[in-house]
């Protein structure tokens, strides 16, 4: 169950500047020097670096992934040795980074969620690659025979520089157990999941069937953030003015966002579970919609074959006619080394990790999209598995409305995040009115 904090409305943070929930901005890291321009590391020179990444934190399908594309890339780079250091899941990713930034010793690349991208940009010391590699060199990285999709490409620029390279990230899927609305007489087939007010509709007449909550949502809880943007977003809200001086998620659009999820919760149909309850209980079979990340299709299909049922995925819901505006979860690749021969071997590693040879592995095994999407096209190396794996075409089809998932500027980003988060658990689920809370 959510862990109740502090109430804090969402109206009275309308009219919040950001300067004043994100506090002061600490003195700059120093652990990066100032980027001269990239040299070229001899085949004899033997290099040491560290990769950090998050995914190798995560057992199974995540971490067996990364690590057989360190395997390969030391293979193809005999005199680059990889060190793969999983983040500290206890005080998150930029966390875990500045920790060994301020000890005078950074992991050379790191793997940095987009919320992140402010505060790697402006005080973490992330090396700027457009000074470090040119901007030939990043057209080349983006481009070549599969090139990244231009949505996907400027997702880790920075103030008109690119600080990373956009790496794993998906849109909101609507997973949803078709077993469960065949035995409460729902046709999976032919069923409106399209509005809020149709999953709703579905949803009512399974909880009837089945007498517990039958959908869950992920961006309503801590950590679904990411998503939640987008739900603001298909409602004509934001999180941030366009100046980026102002907190919007007060503003009546968002209020009447979350109200929306208030009345399913009310009606019984929406469960009140932390992110990681909610994924289970769907793998599980207990639950029959769910709102969550494209990343866990692979831990979704292993538990449908398990438990017998079939697995289908739909498009983030609209809020009536609106048009839907779905937000990225999802990481960049960011640089911390200083030596030249490290940047080298770092650079080496980052085009790898992002090549067609990792995104053919990165979305068959885990699932999340695949950022050079020609690969799906008609002859493209992912065109035979996109078409045998249909659950990833409604992910392909929103990177096309796909808006960045919003990074707060300021030292305390992830504060400003867990306010609104806060906000809306009590919101939602613990009778607190969202215009005056």
């Amino acid at each position: 169950m959510n862990t109740r904090t502090r109430r804090v409305g969402l109206a009275s943070l309308a009219v919040l500047g950001v300067a004043a929930l994100s506090g002061c901005a600490g003195a700059a890291a120093t652990g990066a020097a100032p980027a001269a321009g990239l040299t070229d590391l001899p085949d004899d020179q033997n290099v040491e670096i560290v990769f950090e990444s998050y995914n190798l934190g995560n057992a199974g399908i995540w971490s067996d992934t990364i690590n057989t594309l360190l395997d390969e890339f030391m293979t193809e780079h005999p005199n680059i040795t990889v060190v793969g250091q999983p983040s500290d899941s206890a005080s998150g990713t930029a966390a875990s980074v500045q920790k060994q930034v301020l000890a005078g010793d950074p992991p050379d690349v790191a793997q940095l969620t987009f919320n992140e991208l402010d505060f790697a940009a402006t005080t973490l010391g992330a090396q700027d690659l457009t000074a470090l590699v040119g901007e030939e060199g990043l057209e080349e990285q983006f481009g070549g025979e599969y090139p990244y999709h231009e949505r996907a490409r400027v997702l880790a620029d920075w103030d008109g520089e690119t600080y990373g390279l956009p790496y794993v990230f998906s849109t909101p899927i609507l997973w949803i157990n078709e077993a469960q609305f065949t035995a409460a007489g729902l046709d999976p087939a032919t069923v409106d999941l399209s509005t809020w007010d149709a999953v709703a509709a579905a949803a009512e007449q399974i909880t009837t069937s089945t007498g517990a909550p039958s959908l869950s949502v992920t961006c309503v809880v801590t950590g679904g953030s990411w998503c939640m943007q987008g739900l603001f977003r298909s409602n004509d809200a934001q999180v941030l003015s366009d100046d980026r001086a102002t907190i919007g998620f007060g503003s009546d659009a968002a209020v009447d966002t979350v109200q929306v999820f208030r009345d399913m919760f009310d009606d019984g149909i929406l469960t009140n579970e932390d992110s990681t309850s909610q994924y289970e209980a769907f793998a599980q079979g207990k639950t029959a919609i769910h709102v969550n990340t494209s990343a866990l299709q692979g831990a979704f299909m292993q538990g449908s074959q398990a438990g017998g049922w079939t697995l289908d995925a739909r498009p983030l819901p609209a809020f009536d006619d609106q048009p839907v505006v779905p937000t990225n979860s999802g990481s960049f690749l960011a640089m911390f080394a200083s030596d030249p021969a490290k940047q080298a071997a770092a650079w080496e590693l980052m085009q790898w990790m992002t090549s067609p040879r990792a995104y053919e592995l990165i979305s068959t095994e885990i699932g999340y999209l695949p950022l050079r999407t020609a690969l799906t096209e008609e002859g493209g190396p992912l065109h035979e598995w996109v078409e045998q794996n249909p659950l990833v075409k409604p992910n392909l089809a929103q990177l096309d409305d796909l808006e960045p998932w919003v990074s707060y500027p300021g030292d305390s980003y992830a504060q400003v995040d867990q306010v609104l988060a806060t906000a809306i658990e009590e919101s939602i689920f613990y009778g607190a009115d969202a215009q005056t809370r």
